[in-house]
């Protein structure tokens, strides 16, 4: 059975940094494109990013682009994500994604 479990979510002030983290419970994670989502209150889920099985190809959503930065680790099984400079507007609920498997999500909040 796949599973993924995230971590790393928390409160953060504006400008501050994150990094979440996924880890996958099959040893297919290696060969499965990953994407990190969000929702935030009151709105659809939103792809955030996504990389490629090797980590070669990645892709952001234009309002994390220079701010985010998603990697793997396919030794470990996990998937990271790498906020910077964080916006109250990032507020959500972080979930990562492989093939139709869902985490259970981890909370982020930007506030002062």
């Amino acid at each position: 059975q796949v599973q993924f479990v995230e971590s790393g979510g928390g409160l953060v002030q504006p400008g501050g940094s994150l990094r979440l983290s996924c880890v996958g419970s099959v040893f297919r994670f290696r060969f499965m494109s990953m994407s990190w989502y969000r929702q935030a209150p009151g709105k659809e889920r939103e792809m955030v990013a996504t990389i490629s099985s090797t980590g070669s190809n990645t892709e952001y959503t234009d309002s994390v682009k220079d701010r985010f930065t998603i990697s793997r680790d396919n030794d470990k099984r996990t998937l990271y994500l790498q906020m910077n400079r964080l916006k109250p507007e990032d507020t959500a609920v972080y979930y990562c994604r492989g093939e139709s498997y869902w985490g259970q999500g981890t909370q982020v909040v930007v506030s002062s």
